[in-house]
């Protein structure tokens, strides 16, 4: 397993298909995983740091977990079957529970949680990016420094 760090989050044009892009820790592997807009939107608010008037989802999610005095302590990204990503959430009372790795990026971006991902995973969807195109990384997160939720749709 491989520890991830969240890029953020684009919209892949000509479909409008939102991504979200992980990077490996340390390494030079980036992992797309297309996502829906209201995922989108979630991943959105939580690396802007935008409260929602009322709790979203995941913040409900969250909100959960601390009243029952269970954290969730890891995500893991474990599979990918006819171009399917899955993930497990891990929580501190041993219980593991499937999940979409766009909620589960969500709610780990919420409580601070490392994300990881399987090494045959990268190895089958990560994507190099060589020194020569650093400066294109460079351009998307200086495109992920401007993005706004509203850029994915509105938010119920």
């Amino acid at each position: 397993m491989k520890e991830m760090e969240v890029v953020g989050v684009r919209v892949e044009m000509p479909t409008n298909q939102p991504i979200v892009l992980l990077k490996e820790t340390g390494g030079e592997r980036y992992l797309p995983i297309w996502i829906g807009p209201m995922e989108a939107t979630a991943i959105a608010f939580a690396q802007q740091g935008m409260v929602p008037a009322r709790p979203l989802t995941h913040d409900l999610m969250r909100d959960i977990l601390t009243a029952l005095k269970v954290e969730l302590t890891q995500v893991n990204i474990t599979a990918l079957r006819d171009g399917i990503f899955f993930a497990d959430l891990v929580f501190s009372n041993g219980t593991t529970v499937s999940a979409r790795p766009s909620d589960s990026i969500a709610l780990a971006l919420r409580t601070g949680t490392t994300i990881f991902a399987q090494d045959e995973i990268l190895d089958e969807a990560g994507v190099s990016i060589p020194d020569e195109q650093e400066d294109e990384v460079e351009k998307f997160r200086e495109f992920l420094d401007n993005i706004t939720p509203e850029d994915f749709g509105s938010a119920t």
